[in-house]
Order: C-alpha cells, then structure tokens, then sequence
C-alpha cells in the first residue's frame, strides 16, 4: 500500500516536493474508493467499513469542487487521467 501511494503522488504531483496539493490528494482518495468498492463487492455487510467509504467520497467531491472553483484546467486533466465522469 505504500509503495502504491508514493506511484501516485509521483504521478499527480505540482512540484518536486509536493504531497499535499488537492491533485495529489484527489488522486490518493480516488485510488482509496476504488479499492474499497472493490472490498464491498466481497463483503456487502461490511457497514463500519461503509461510513468511512463515504466520508472519503464526499471528501474527494469537496476537493473536486475546489479544484473547479480556483484551477480549471488541473480539474479537466485529473477527470481524465483519473477516469472520473463528468
């Protein structure tokens, strides 16, 4: 899981020292969901697990909207690289 975490801030980020930018953290979140849409599909029950899928959810949206809101052309590019629809 590290080592996967540190392909993806290689991947999104601004700057040689950037961990931090709502790229990188969009980026981190969206590769979070997608493992755990996946957990879900073997273990439905798994409802503790579910609040916190959806908080990173509505994390990853509010960080989307930012990204809209103040750097239009970063948020088209990581709807892209990311696969994201919109």
């Amino acid at each position: 899981m590290a080592l996967q975490k540190k392909e993806v801030v290689e991947q999104f980020k601004t700057h040689a020292t950037d961990t931090g930018s709502p790229e990188v953290q969009i980026a981190l979140l969206t590769t979070r969901i997608n493992y755990l849409s996946e957990h879900f599909k073997k273990f439905p029950k798994d409802y503790a697990s579910r609040v916190g899928f959806l908080k990173m959810i509505g994390q990853r949206r509010s960080l989307l909207d930012y990204l809209k809101r103040t750097k239009k052309e970063a948020y088209k590019d990581i709807l892209k690289k990311l696969n994201l629809r919109k």
